[in-house]
């Protein structure tokens, strides 16, 4: 009878194994494709979904803002709303501490947008402009 519940034991265990096994691969082979995708879309396609997962979207949406428009944004209206959002969600005074990190993530979101756009920008004015060596002639 013992061995009966032992053999019963080991194999529902195995099959649970199994099973988490063959979940983490597909998970892992998903990701990868994703991955993949991100890398043939471009450099600047990777931060998509940074930030915990956050689109611009979401992020804008999170801090009530109008979304960056050719990477121009009032970043002082992005401080504003989110230091209101940030202190009226203080755990200490009852608050949620999800809601503050999901209001710290969307402020990020849209901060690296802004810089990736103006550093975008900067190499394109750059381009434009030509190289410019600054040439100091001895006297």
């Amino acid at each position: 009878m013992a061995h009966r519940l032992i053999a019963q034991l080991v194999f529902t265990g195995s099959r649970v194994l199994g099973r988490a096994f063959l979940e983490a691969y597909r998970q892992a082979a998903a990701s990868q494709k994703y991955a993949a995708e991100a890398a043939k879309a471009g450099p600047g396609a990777a931060n998509n979904r940074v930030s915990a997962g956050l689109t611009l979207e979401e992020a804008c949406k999170i801090l009530n803002v109008s979304a960056p428009q050719k990477g121009k944004a009032d970043l002082d209206l992005v401080m504003e709303r989110f230091k209101k959002l940030f202190d009226l969600n203080e755990p200490q005074n009852g608050g949620s501490f999800y809601l503050q990190s999901k209001i710290l993530r969307a402020r990020e979101r849209i901060e690296l947008e802004v810089r990736e756009a103006e550093r975008v920008a900067e190499r394109e004015k750059e381009l434009a402009g030509g190289w410019n060596p600054k040439i100091y002639k001895d006297r």
